[in-house]
């Protein structure tokens, strides 16, 4: 007995439940059947009829030949029997009688249903993974616009599904997606639609799913027809189209990528094919030359007519030679282990009951137990690869990965260019060959297909709302952050330490900055110091040589050299402000400049009082002359001193200065510099300075009316003004200072009212003492009926 198994492909079968949907011969298919006997025979009717074979199903049959002929010479597969093939056109409805038939086309989910198709088995690999793969080629290439092209169907629908999920959280978009409907009718009515929708978009890559004989091969063979260019990215069945010149206006191809399911060579396919004797076959070569003479065809014709190796002969050879693909495609490869599926189960159930009875028909009792069989048969088959028929155990396709480019003389040429492997670690996944590209495109540079150019370094994403998360524009970071990356969402801050190139890519170490000795401004700030302290030094000398001159005792001579000497450390001062700060220095900063202002300004609140006690108490009826006599202002030097010094312990001992850096006042620098710690505090014993300077004022302005030429007071007041304004010109400047600038304006506060102190006070009777001695005598006072105060 015959066993009848079906070899279809997809068309039939996903289209039963809608046959209503069906347009004319898209439906048709052509169905293989095997039998055994014990010799080989060729049907010759099934032969005659290949005028009626649709040209792309004589690949199937050579494979038949071949894969029939293979295992007849294995005599171990089925020992002393010949399996056969023969061939028929079928329409849907022939499909539903059969009892056992293989699917040899892509995996089809729909045709995992039980109850349907109880006898169907599908021979290819699941094909879950082609969304992630194809989503993988998406990401290398940088291809985050594109269009998706779909039948109106199950498979479609949930391609668009699992496409979509694959394509979360990569950053890619659909500029478009196409479901085209089955019926004709309905497509012709949205057919410029589609068109439009695809000519008008900027996606350079267009997605294809979808099965051949369909509307959605008329829409693909228009679109190209019509001249749109674009990177076709779709699986290894549309080889037919894209990798020939047929029909198809070449100016219309980008290229086309294909994921064709990975298997191994079968090493002998085209050997045999190569030297196949046709003379046991009927085949018309005539046929075979049109329908696979695809690449160089015009080249082909023009030697036919002029050389008589074209004339039909035995051989496939030359045919061979002249570059057609003789490698299998998946279909055929499908085709090739579904014999082997067939012959590995009739060998199972023959050695189960050769012992029981003789297999004279096989499947009169046991069609059901074979069909078991069938279910759960898995094999190596010759060539390697793992075959499972039972759905459950199916592994996920690997992927090859091929690059088909036409050229306008008709020359199609497809290249393996990398491939895919549904269970690699991620990232390692997806290999491409830039070799192969090259050689492939001609070129390492595929065409880009974005919505929005890449922003470069230094810009970041700038999303509109409404918008695909493709399409974007690009803005440059803000102050001090960078994007080392391209198309960066966000700017990232450079750390505390570190600041933003000025191409913002970048973040460059900051250079530690303070008021250094090496710099321009600290050696002039250290010289002037310097200067003017040695200077004061000089006063003093002057003063000590002059000690017993009326000039130098007159305005109380102790008193002068405390003040002096206070000075000269005044101007020292600024030393501690100037090199690397440390919370000593910073402390003693505050410190040394409180104290000696305190002892400066004290003592010229001293010399101002002891001036006005001097000329009261010498005037009849005063009783003032005791607090003079007693040496009563000598106290408030020490007095004004501790005041200040208690303020200075409470500042230290509650916030004290210490180290601090300022990463955000210049740009590139951090700026180490002395914090006050307590504001309030700091404030405080300015207050305190400015009301001793005050004090002082008042009291030597009461005393500028006093008789005496060598009465000071006028130069004190001069002093005091000097020194508070100074001082009042200091609190807004300092305020509204930062980084080292605030250091700078100290320092100079410092000078400048160290400097106003001496000149006013002390210049003019240097100029008496060196200049105008005449002055410095007795007698002028005499002369003028002037008495000289008291010197205590």
């Amino acid at each position: 007995m015959q066993m009848e198994v079906s070899f279809t492909e997809t068309d039939c079968f996903w289209r039963i439940k809608e046959n209503t949907e069906s347009d004319g011969d898209m439906c048709k298919d052509y169905m293989f059947y095997i039998s055994t006997s014990k010799k080989r025979m060729i049907d010759y009717d099934s032969m005659n009829q290949l005028y009626r074979v649709p040209l792309k199903k004589y690949q199937y049959i050579l494979t038949m030949i071949f894969v029939t002929e293979e295992i007849n010479r294995n005599p171990k597969l089925i020992p002393n029997m010949s399996i056969n093939f023969f061939f028929h056109p079928s329409n849907c409805d022939d499909s539903l009688i059969i009892v056992s038939q293989i699917h040899y086309g892509p995996f089809n989910p729909v045709l995992s249903d039980r109850f349907q198709y109880p006898y169907l088995y599908q021979i290819a690999p699941k094909e879950t993974r082609l969304p992630f793969a194809i989503v993988s080629l998406m990401l290398h290439f940088n291809w985050t616009w594109m269009g998706l092209v779909i039948s109106d169907d199950d498979q479609g629908i949930q391609f668009l599904s699992d496409f979509r999920e694959k394509m979360q959280g990569n950053e890619l978009c659909l500029a478009f997606v196409n479901v085209i409907p089955l019926n004709m009718d309905l497509y012709n009515t949205r057919a410029e639609k589609y068109y439009k929708q695809i000519v008008t978009s900027l996606a350079n890559v267009v997605v294809i799913h979808g099965e051949l004989n369909s509307t959605l091969e008329v829409s693909f063979r228009r679109w190209a027809n019509l001249g749109i260019r674009r990177i076709w990215v779709t699986t290894s069945q549309w080889d037919v189209i894209t990798n020939t010149g047929r029909d198809i206006n070449f100016d219309s191809f980008y290229g086309a990528f294909t994921f064709s399911n990975h298997h191994h060579e079968i090493p002998n396919f085209k050997k045999f094919i190569q030297s196949m004797n046709t003379s046991q076959y009927p085949i018309d070569f005539s046929v075979l030359r049109s329908e696979w003479m695809y690449f160089n065809c015009l080249d082909i014709e023009f030697k036919c007519r002029t050389q008589s190796k074209c004339a039909l002969n035995n051989s496939l050879k030359w045919f061979a030679r002249q570059g057609f693909d003789i490698a299998m495609n998946d279909e055929s490869y499908n085709l090739y282990n579904a014999v082997y599926a067939w012959a590995y189960a009739y060998h199972a159930m023959h050695y189960e009951h050769v012992d029981v009875h003789p297999i004279t028909s096989l499947c009169v009792p046991d069609c059901s137990k074979f069909y078991h069989t069938m279910k759960n048969m898995q094999f190596i088959n010759p060539i390697g690869d793992l075959v499972t028929i039972n759905e459950k155990r199916k592994c996920d396709a690997d992927y090859d990965i091929f690059h088909i480019s036409n050229y306008p003389q008709g020359l199609g040429i497809k290249v393996k260019i990398g491939q895919f492997t549904s269970y690699g670690s991620f990232g390692q996944q997806l290999y491409l060959s830039d070799e192969a590209i090259e050689w492939a495109t001609g070129s390492r540079q595929i065409p880009s297909s974005v919505c929005s150019e890449t922003c470069k370094l230094g810009f970041r994403k700038f999303r509109h709302e409404g918008n695909a998360a493709c399409c974007f524009d690009c803005f440059p970071c803000p102050e001090n952050e960078i994007s080392n990356k391209t198309d960066m969402d966000q700017c990232l801050k450079c750390p505390i330490n570190q600041y933003a190139s000025l191409e913002k890519n970048h973040c460059l170490q900051k250079t530690m900055k303070f008021l250094a000795y090496e710099d321009a401004l600290g050696i002039a700030l250290a010289c002037i110091s310097l200067c003017f302290s040695t200077l004061t030094a000089v006063v003093l000398g002057v003063f000590v040589k002059h000690k017993n001159t009326p000039t130098v005792k007159a305005n109380n001579r102790t008193n002068s050299y405390i003040l002096l000497i206070s000075l000269k450390f005044c101007f020292l001062c600024p030393l501690l402000f100037i090199g690397h700060p440390t919370t000593a220095k910073c402390i003693l900063q505050q410190i040394t400049f409180a104290l000696l202002f305190t002892v400066a300004g004290s003592t010229v609140l001293a010399k101002t009082i002891t001036v006005v006690l001097a000329f009261r108490a010498t005037a009849p009826g005063q009783k003032l002359r005791g607090l003079l006599v007693s040496g009563a202002p000598n106290f408030i030097i020490p007095i004004c001193t501790l005041i200040q010094f208690v303020l200075c312990g409470i500042w230290m001992g509650t916030s004290p200065p210490f180290v601090d850096t300022d990463e955000h006042s210049e740009h590139g620098y951090i700026i180490i510099v002395c914090n006050k710690g307590s504001d309030t505090a700091f404030y405080c014993v300015l207050g305190y300075l400015g009301s001793l300077a005050i004090g002082s004022f008042t009291v030597a302005f009461l005393a500028r009316n006093l008789p005496d030429a060598f009465n000071e007071a006028k130069f004190l007041i001069f002093s005091m003004l000097v020194f508070c304004s100074v001082w009042v010109t200091f609190l807004p400047v300092y305020h509204s200072s930062k980084g080292i600038a605030m250091v700078i304006v100290e320092v100079f506060s410092i000078l400048a009212s160290s400097t106003g102190l001496i000149s006013c006070i002390f210049f003019p009777k240097c100029y008496i003492l060196l200049i105008r001695p005449s002055k410095n005598t007795l007698k002028r006072v005499k002369k003028n009926h002037i008495v000289q105060p008291v010197d205590f």
